[in-house]
């Protein structure tokens, strides 16, 4: 059995789910985009967990491609999903650190209990990774993921929302 997988133009940071994904900082301290509005939303809980975090686990940040989770704060869902996709690169090829991100999240996920997840479109905003890549590699990771619940990508504007629609409507790689 594989995940039940939507798509829906949405900010993350309002939608009702088991647990949303950040794509955090390796910091976990907050940042801008997604990061940024997901601390903002959820309010300091989520701060206070990242920071114990960084203290206990992981003093020298989440690496790329993995993921951990805290406290949704006051967001509507259980549990925060922190992970870090790679900065997109010409030169170097980090498509499986990007695939790792999602797996590991999937993973965490089901670890917490969770029936329901929710990501944004990990590394396709300022960290540049193209669009159509960035959701090939998305939806290829969650389809191939032994992940049972529900999983939505929450997109914030139209272009990356019909992105996404067009890498669902894609036949399987395989």
């Amino acid at each position: 059995m594989t995940a039940d997988i939507t798509v829906q133009r949405a900010d993350i940071t309002t939608v009702a789910a088991d647990a949303i994904v950040n794509a955090a900082n390796s910091s976990l301290l907050g940042g801008g985009g997604v990061d940024g509005a997901i601390h903002r939303r959820g309010g300091p809980a989520i701060l206070e967990e990242c920071r114990e975090l960084r203290r206990t686990r992981y003093p020298d940040g989440l690496p790329a491609g993995d993921a951990v989770a805290t406290t949704a704060g006051r967001l509507p869902a259980r549990w925060v999903i922190h992970t870090v996709g790679p900065v997109y690169s010409t030169t170097d090829d980090r498509s499986a650190v990007l695939a790792s991100a999602y797996r590991r999240s999937l993973e965490v996920a089901a670890e917490l209990g969770a029936a329901s997840v929710v990501f944004p479109a990990v590394s396709a905003g300022i960290y540049g990774w193209p669009a159509d890549d960035a959701a090939r590699i998305a939806v290829e990771t969650v389809r191939a993921s032994p992940f049972a619940g529900t999983v939505s990508f929450a997109l914030f504007s139209d272009p990356m929302l019909r992105t996404f629609e067009a890498a669902l409507a894609a036949p399987r790689a395989g």
